[in-house]
């Protein structure tokens, strides 16, 4: 595992022209970034700091979609799983509402077939989820919860003290990529790398655990690029300069133009 092939590739003339950023997204959600900032004439460095596998054992997976229609909400937690944990098209009942926590979870929801996902209209996490009318007075209703394994307990404890009913379905599991970050480790001593994202706490513990203390000091030096203030706080605890920008991808690339346009690359 290694910088992306895009990174290699001369980008077109943007707002972001010469800028190289470090997507650091599993390797199935780092596409649509790289994409979009590669657009933006950014030269996009992805090393995905989480690998996602599957479930060891499906059986309670497996048990929760054959009997999808006994629920009211289906949350699922994050676009990895929607892909790990929505059945097939043909078992989602017409009568079970889908809940996600933004933009981009709803947008992997739509992609499989199953419309009119809720969001929340505060803050995109389990608190803005909670803030939902749909969550209010959820006393007697069932909820069934997709999500990573040892995933956040709020969202369902909150509900469970509301008088709902929950059931949590770990259905991927995140790990810590073993090797594959020398390529990483060049482009910040060649100083390729301009800025970083990040989209979890884990993913930046993952990344700081492989880099030796000279890369460790290079990331330090620039701006880290995070959806969500808690990510932020774990970010500056290790040195970093974080910058909270919210939204998801579409968060993180505002952030990106915004800093660049007042902090642009010498020569630019």
């Amino acid at each position: 595992m290694g910088v992306h092939p895009l990174a290699q590739r001369a980008t077109p003339p943007g707002p972001l022209a010469g800028v190289g950023v470090v997507v650091t997204r599993p390797a199935r959600q780092a596409a649509g970034l790289a994409a979009q900032l590669a657009a933006l004439g950014a030269t996009p460095i992805v090393f995905p700091a989480i690998v996602i596998l599957p479930p060891p054992d499906r059986t309670q997976l497996d048990r929760v979609h054959a009997a999808l229609d006994r629920y009211d909400f289906a949350v699922f937690v994050s676009a990895n799983a929607v892909e790990f944990g929505v059945p097939a098209p043909d078992r989602w009942p017409t009568t079970l509402h889908a809940l996600a926590p933004g933009p981009g979870t709803a947008a992997a929801l739509a992609a499989t077939g199953i419309r009119d996902v809720t969001i929340p209209a505060t803050t995109f996490d389990s608190e803005g989820l909670l803030a939902l009318p749909a969550f209010a007075q959820p006393a007697g209703k069932r909820v069934v919860i997709f999500r990573g394994e040892g995933g956040r307990d709020v969202l369902g404890d909150t509900l469970l003290s509301r008088g709902a009913t929950v059931e949590y379905v770990d259905c991927y599991r995140r790990a810590a990529p073993q090797s594959g970050a020398h390529g990483l480790a060049e482009a910040l001593r060649e100083c390729r790398a301009h800025a970083l994202t990040f989209t979890s706490s884990e993913g930046i513990d993952n990344l700081w655990a492989l880099l030796d203390a000279d890369a460790r000091a290079r990331m330090q030096r620039l701006p880290a690029f995070v959806p969500h203030p808690r990510i932020a706080e774990r970010a500056r605890s290790l040195g970093l300069t974080a910058i909270a920008t919210g939204g998801a991808d579409a968060g993180l690339v505002a952030g990106l133009l915004e800093w660049f346009a007042s902090h642009p690359l010498p020569g630019h």
